[in-house]
């Protein structure tokens, strides 16, 4: 029998994190007359959003494609910032959408709508309370304090396409986090953290949200994704510090998700300004 070389990069090099079943989540996921048409997972891939809206751009992907990658070396973040994890520890997967039904100035809730249906699944087969905070970072609570478990990003793929890319750190240990503040599912003492049962519930709970949303035209407050994303989203109510395009701040509390998925922020100067894109970070209570 050949030695095991610690170096080498077998899919069993760690047992605590088995790869993914793609067989078994195409059987579970790819029906007829669901959204999801397609799914392929990558051992490896610099992002999994980039190949995925390249694909959509040269016709070779249809509504409802996925992409998993086991390992994503040049993952990306809202701002361009980079996302790295050891392989098989997350699931780093892109979905494509084409909302035809929905007005383009709408689909501005796609990322909300995404990180609602990320915390409901993940709430069902994590077990695991987790928090929105704006615009769509996801918040697990790990020894009393908030830490970042997962992002998303979403990216227009052709004329009618969009391309939504999640990052959900699974099993990352404290010692393998890229940052003091992030987390993950497993930090959280999460119930369950079988990659192929958390990604299933995402997915399926996204079809639903999806679903209804574009039955609804993409309103967000008859399919419900106003009032769900605002009982859900950690930054409502809290004092934060809006740093904007054009390095110009506001600072206040936010109050409100209004309806074109804008975070409202009361400022001490007693204006109500709806901020659209920008860095928000949650302030302590003084």
């Amino acid at each position: 029998m050949t030695p095991h070389n610690a170096s080498d990069d077998s899919r069993w090099s760690d047992l605590d994190r088995p790869p993914l079943n793609a067989a078994a989540l195409r059987r579970a996921l790819v029906r007829e007359g669901g959204l999801w048409s397609e799914l392929d997972v990558v051992q490896r891939t610099g992002s999994t959003n980039s190949d995925l809206v390249a694909r959509t751009v040269a016709g070779k992907a249809g509504e409802g494609a996925v992409l998993v990658a086991e390992e994503q070396t040049a993952g990306r973040g809202r701002l361009e910032r980079q996302w790295t994890a050891p392989a098989r520890s997350g699931l780093f997967f892109s979905v494509l959408l084409r909302p035809a039904e929905v007005p383009v100035d709408r689909w501005g809730w796609l990322p909300l709508l995404t990180g609602v249906a990320v915390a409901t699944g993940l709430s069902k087969a994590a077990g695991v309370d987790t928090a929105l905070k704006w615009p769509n970072d996801l918040l697990v609570t790990v020894g009393g304090e908030e830490r970042k478990a997962g992002g998303i990003l979403a990216e227009r793929a052709g004329t009618d396409g969009v391309v939504i890319g999640v990052g959900i750190n699974v099993t990352l240990r404290e010692a393998e986090l890229p940052v003091p503040q992030a987390g993950s599912l497993a930090l959280a003492n999460a119930v369950s953290t079988d990659r192929d049962t958390l990604l299933r519930g995402v997915l399926r709970a996204l079809e639903d949200w999806y679903g209804r949303w574009r039955a609804a035209g993409g309103d967000p407050v008859a399919s419900g994704l106003q009032e769900t994303y605002a009982a859900g989203c950690a930054t409502l109510g809290r004092k934060v510090r809006a740093e904007l395009p054009g390095d110009r701040t506001v600072v206040g509390e936010a109050v409100a998700i209004d309806g074109d998925g804008r975070l409202v922020i009361a400022t001490e100067a007693g204006v109500q300004e709806p901020v659209g894109a920008g860095d928000v970070v949650h302030l302590r209570p003084a």
